[in-house]
């Protein structure tokens, strides 16, 4: 029980607190358990806080856990923190949203820590290389360095107590006078508070969230308040689920804590989220699977952790649970990324309110407060333990350092690899900066070089995995990485007996696969000369011939050439587009190659061809001659003229969020190119004339857009559009109902086995041997596939087909969920990419093998003319997550050149 303790404070505000203890004689105190900043009893009933250090109440007009709070009002309040307590709390911008909210943590600690801020990350980068700092060097440095834990706090927009959660720990640890914990982890600590990770979602949940309430708050959860509209949130501007993008590092609020986080690498990182409102809490030990390049010091830290946080738990009466659900297999999460630089880190949940009031299942009463008073109990548990534990974090920490050196030294077949550079120029690059952005080394040839009996020209770029951030290579360059079998042996125990599956999450995710790089292995060290490349280091543009008198020919097939397309027709230059490879004096050129004619274009056309050339890193060679020696001419009906298509995209319900923003996101940022959101329901009767290019993302349209919107779409791609379709998009377009495509979903392979007959209410008696016959028996007639959580599959591609013009043959594409596709019959349309073999079919991951007998050979991309234009559907997610890069050019393709082959009604 909390007790019922009289707060009391003085008018004067004098003092400042020195290691969260000391006060000024003048200074009086707040005692317990109904505190200065809360409502009710004490988020921490035995505490006595300083007056001199300001509550919420004081500076923004409520109590922590009273109502949600703001951005605006978060940063408010920190910087009213700091301005009470200089020496002891600093806090620091450090990026901006997408919509131009800044992003600030705070660092907390003793004065004499906090005043050695930028010494501590350069003494801790010290300790994360032992190549640099020997075992000697590095006894003395821990010695002396504080631990540092990093408490990260709503990834998730709509996960909203852990903002509030952060500012009462950050009170809590600059005010509370007559707690041991708290002097101990300032002197022993720094704490980092991100407050705040996703303030666009935030921003838009509270909106949403304040504009339902009524007379007074509901806790019902079929009210508004508990029932977010479209597309909720969770997600930051782009729609994107942060917690995903730490992988491909996408966004520009996971760019900026990427740097903060390799600048000082914290040792333990600690990501607070909400869970559903039924449960209670969870936090370390995590559940399996567990990515086997973490290494055992690092979870034993975290089962360290758990015990702490759960002492305090039980003190506190509060119900929690460990090692279920929430595994760390996949290495881009916000808890599992600081562990490849070798902190221990962790994912907290908490049951959720989503709003003030929440009435669980059992009728209890959920509060705001409740959830910002765990996340606040168990932020401090963890830093004790970070102070307690703080020579072993550290000494752990340098270890991880040596065992990832040695791990890549030991490797005999995969210490260094390759990235040849010459096959997708654009690809390579962006996979060889994206490793410098995670912190690894990644040198770029400045010569010709031999490795492993292998010839490597000048510009190849190599990454020696006996380096600090090795197991991070390793892990997301080896094609599989293996779930621990006895829990794979247990999914398929579960699946055997009609139990669902315990994956959370994707199982594959090698970045070479997913940017459909050639990357080569070695098994040892690699000596050359070049340079360090860095994040920033650009894409260097090739161009021959700059003051061509004919034409300027674009080799297609890479990103960098798809980025020179959108300039140049933004720029208004006149752009055609081979459908054939073709070979003149100064080369051969793919299929999809851009021809630019000097003599249909501006006359600064060379100017603009040099300045696009130069900010887009294409290779461009100017010709002084039209004259093909084999393939189509300049003139052939072969090569089609891309025009800038005006784009739309089906927004808001029924679009899958994530789908929406992740193709949209590709599209204006990688792709460089403007999107039309368009209301769903609106395509339904609009006028769609003004548009050559509709894409509808994943969704279920049935409802939204129905039988009128579905001939509206028809009668518009008949007069010349192109209808893209994605996943759940395509599965509607296929419907009867729509009749957009002429394909259809599979049902389950059948089993042998006995299954009950007959029509009506009675059916054909059976007979039943054992317990497999069963549960053949309980399956339903007409089954869809299993679920599939998230692997990468190989995808083979159509390479005479116009739509493929510069695609590899062969692509790696995400699947997830269980949709399978007939292939379309030749008298419709063509299967233009389709998953390969059952042998083949598997590129990483883990999946049934039911699945891989379906799957093979049936459609990844579909392409059906419709009169003057054309429906193109993608079984499968081209964007997800924006980290399959490899598809790019493929989705590129889809919109321009398809636009380009349209034949609109002018």
């Amino acid at each position: 029980m909390e007790s019922k303790v009289t707060t009391t404070k003085n008018k004067k505000r004098t003092g400042l607190v020195a290691l969260g203890l000391l006060l000024s004689l003048t200074t009086t105190v707040a005692t317990a358990a109904t505190d200065e900043n809360t409502s009710g009893p004490a988020m921490w009933p035995t505490a006595e806080y300083a007056a001199g250090i300001p509550t919420a109440k004081e500076v923004l007009g409520y109590d922590l856990g009273e109502r949600i709070t703001s951005h605006g009002d978060t940063l408010k309040y920190f910087y009213a923190l700091q301005q009470a307590a200089p020496k002891n709390i600093k806090v620091i911008e450090f990026g901006k949203t997408w919509e131009g909210r800044k992003l600030i943590y705070a660092v907390i600690g003793s004065a004499e820590n906090l005043s050695r801020l930028e010494a501590f990350a350069a003494d801790m980068n010290k300790l994360a290389d032992p190549r640099k700092t020997s075992a000697s060097e590095a006894k003395q440095l821990i010695a002396k360095l504080p631990s540092s834990v990093w408490l990260e706090h709503g990834v998730h927009g709509n996960e909203i107590s852990s903002t509030d959660a952060s500012m009462m720990t950050a009170y809590h640890l600059l005010a509370a006078t007559n707690q041991p914990m708290v002097s101990n982890i300032l002197q022993n600590t720094l704490v980092f508070i991100d407050p705040m990770q996703n303030p666009d979602g935030r921003m838009r949940f509270i909106n949403q969230y304040y504009a339902t309430v009524g007379m007074e708050h509901s806790a019902d959860r079929l009210s508004a308040e508990h029932n977010e509209p479209w597309p909720r949130g969770r997600s930051n501007h782009y729609l994107f689920d942060m917690n995903r993008d730490w992988l491909a590092i996408t966004q520009p609020e996971t760019k900026a804590r990427v740097r903060v986080l390799n600048k000082y690498k914290p040792t333990v990182v600690i990501d607070l989220h909400e869970m559903g409102g039924d449960s209670t809490y969870f936090f370390v030990p995590a559940a399996q699977p567990i990515n086997p390049h973490m290494q055992k010091e690092q979870l034993d830290n975290n089962v360290a952790i758990g015990r702490n946080n759960a002492k305090y738990f039980d003190e506190f009466g509060f119900s929690y649970y460990t090692r279920e659900v929430f595994d760390a297999f996949y290495p881009g999460y916000g808890d599992s990324w600081p562990t490849f630089y070798g902190a221990s880190a962790a994912t907290y949940e908490v049951a959720s309110s989503r709003g003030e009031r929440f009435e669980k299942l059992d009728g209890s009463m959920l509060n705001y407060r409740d959830t910002v008073q765990r996340h606040f109990v168990a932020s401090m548990a963890t830093a004790e333990t970070t102070a307690v534990n703080r020579e072993k974090i550290l000494n752990d920490f340098y270890l991880y350092q040596q065992k990832a050196i040695a791990a890549g030294k030991d490797d005999d077949d995969e210490r260094v690899f390759i990235l040849p550079n010459e096959l997708d120029r654009a690809a390579t690059h962006r996979l060889a900066t994206l490793m410098a952005e995670h912190g690894v080394e990644v040198k770029r040839a400045s010569e010709s070089f031999k490795a492993c009996g292998t010839k490597y020209n000048e510009g190849a770029y190599i990454i020696d995995t006996a380096q600090p951030r090795g197991l991070f290579v390793k892990t997301t360059f080896t094609e599989q990485v293996d779930m621990d079998k006895a829990f794979v042996t247990e999914q398929e125990r579960r699946r055997a007996n009609k139990l669902n599956d315990q994956i959370y999450d994707v199982t594959g995710w090698s970045l070479p696969l997913m940017f459909n790089v050639d990357t080569d292995s070695c098994g040892r060290a690699v000596s050359v000369n070049g340079e360090m490349i860095s994040a920033d280091t650009p894409l260097q543009s090739e161009l021959a011939n700059g003051d061509a008198k004919v034409a300027y020919v674009v080799p297609w097939g890479d990103m960098s050439a798809g980025r020179f397309l959108t300039a140049a027709l933004q720029a208004g230059i006149k752009v055609k587009s081979a459908d054939l490879p073709f070979k003149m004096a100064s080369g051969s050129y793919p299929a999809g190659t851009l021809i630019i004619e000097v003599a249909n274009n501006p006359k600064d056309v060379a100017d603009l061809v040099a300045s696009i050339a130069t900010t887009t890193g294409a290779k461009v060679v100017g010709v002084d001659t039209s004259w093909v020696e084999e393939g189509p001419s300049f003139g052939s009906e072969n090569t089609v003229t891309i025009s800038a298509p005006k784009i739309a995209m089906a927004w808001d319900e029924p679009t899958r969020s994530l789908s929406a923003g992740a193709t949209r996101f590709v599209i204006e940022r990688q792709f460089n190119y403007p999107v039309t959101a368009i209301r769903a329901g609106t395509m339904a009767w609009a006028n769609l004339s003004d548009y050559q290019v509709i894409i509808l993302p994943s969704g279920n349209y049935a409802r939204h857009l129905g039988k009128g919107g579905a001939e509206n779409l028809q009668d518009w791609v008949k007069k010349g559009g192109v209808l893209i379709t994605i996943a759940d998009a395509t599965q509607w377009a296929a419907s009867e109902a729509a009749g957009l495509l002429d394909v259809k979903r599979e049902y389950a392979l059948s089993k042998d086995g006995v299954k009950a007959a007959g029509d009506g209410d009675v059916v054909d008696g059976t007979s039943i041997k054992d317990k497999a016959g069963f549960l053949n028996a309980i399956e339903n007639e007409q089954d869809m596939p299993d679920y599939v959580a998230g692997i990468l599959t190989r995808v083979e591609v159509d390479q005479e087909h116009w739509l493929t013009a510069g695609v590899n043959p062969e692509v790696v594409a995400m699947v997830t969920g269980n949709d399978i596709y007939s292939p379309i019959k030749l008298a419709s349309g063509k299967n233009v990419a389709w998953f390969k073999g059952k042998d083949d079919v598997m590129a990483s991951g883990y999946i049934w093998d039911e699945f891989k007998t379906q799957a093979a050979y049936k459609p990844f991309l579909i392409h059906q003319p419709v009169g003057r234009g054309m429906v193109i559907g993608f079984t499968q997610e081209p964007a997800a997550r924006a980290y399959l890069d490899g598809l790019n050019v493929m989705l590129m393709n889809t919109i321009f050149r398809a636009a380009g082959h349209a034949y609109p009604l002018r």
